[in-house]
C-alpha cells in the first residue's frame, strides 16, 4: 500500500495587531491640482500707498479741519481692496502676504469708522490699535526679510504706526506731523513695491530691484520641480493646519 499524501502546509500571513489598520499606499493615486492666479500683491501695496498718503496729508494739515469724514470715505476702499488681496493670497498659499494684507485691511476699516463717526475716546482706542499693529508689523518683519519688498514696507510701517499711536494717545502736535511724514514715506515705498512687482509679473523677470533672496528668489527663478517641493506639507494639502 502506498502512503497517503500528506496535506501541504499552508502559508499563513502575519496577523495584524489588534486595533490597528494599515491603509494602502495612496501616493501613486494622489493628484494635487493647483489653480494659478495672478499675484494680488501690486493691488495690495497700491492700496497701502493711497491710504497712507491720504491719512498722512491730513496729519500734515494739507486738508481743512473738517476733512475727517472725507478722509474716512476715501480710505474705506483700501479696506475692501486689501481684504480681497488677503483672500487671494491665502489661496496662493502665501501666509505672510495674506496675514499682512488682512491686518492692514482691518486697520483701515477701523480708522475709517473712527474718523467718520468720531465716537467718544475714539482717538485713544485708535492709538492702541495702531500700537498693536506696529508690534505685529515688527514681528512680521523679523520673518519676512527674504521677501525684500514686503520687508521694506514693514520697516517703514512700524515707525509710522508707532508714532501714529503716540499722536493718538498723547495729542502731541509734533508726533502728528512726524506720523504724517512717515505716512507719505510709507506711501512712496509701497508704490514702488507695487510697481516693481507688477513689472516683474508682466516681464517674467526682475525689472526694478526688490532684493529677493533665498526661497523668494527661487519662487521666481526656480523651475516647476523646485516649486512643488514639499507641497504635501503645505496648508490645504496636509490634514491639519
Amino acid at each position: 500500500m502506498s502512503p497517503s499524501p500528506q496535506p501541504s502546509p499552508k502559508q499563513t500571513e502575519p496577523a495584524e495587531p489588534a486595533g490597528r489598520h494599515f491603509e494602502p499606499d495612496l501616493r501613486p493615486m494622489t493628484r494635487i491640482n493647483l489653480r494659478p492666479i495672478a499675484s494680488p500683491m501690486p493691488v495690495g501695496f497700491f492700496a497701502v500707498a493711497i491710504a497712507s498718503v491720504i491719512v498722512g496729508s491730513m496729519q500734515l494739515g494739507f486738508f481743512g479741519d473738517d476733512a475727517h469724514r472725507a478722509v474716512a470715505l476715501t480710505i474705506l476702499p483700501a479696506f475692501v481692496l486689501q481684504l480681497i488681496v488677503s483672500i487671494l493670497a491665502f489661496g496662493a498659499r502665501d501666509v505672510l502676504a495674506a496675514s499682512l494684507m488682512a491686518c492692514f485691511s482691518g486697520t483701515w476699516l477701523a480708522s475709517s469708522l473712527v474718523l467718520a463717526l468720531a465716537p467718544p475716546s475714539g482717538s485713544e482706542v485708535l492709538g492702541v490699535l495702531n500700537l498693536v499693529f506696529a508690534i505685529f508689523a515688527l514681528l512680521m518683519a523679523t520673518v519676512a526679510h527674504r521677501k525684500r519688498a514686503m520687508w521694506i514696507v514693514l520697516c517703514v510701517a512700524v515707525p509710522r504706526f508707532a508714532v501714529g499711536a503716540l499722536f493718538n494717545l498723547s495729542g502731541v502736535t509734533v508726533a502728528g506731523y512726524l506720523s504724517g511724514a512717515l505716512g507719505l514715506l510709507l506711501g512712496c515705498v509701497a508704490m514702488y513695491a507695487a510697481f516693481a512687482l507688477m513689472l516683474e509679473d508682466m516681464r517674467g523677470e526682475e525689472v526694478l530691484p526688490i532684493g529677493r533672496k533665498g526661497p523668494a528668489r527661487t519662487a521666481v527663478e526656480g523651475d516647476l520641480a523646485v516649486q512643488l517641493r514639499d507641497i504635501e506639507r503645505q496648508a490645504g494639502v496636509r490634514r491639519t493646519l
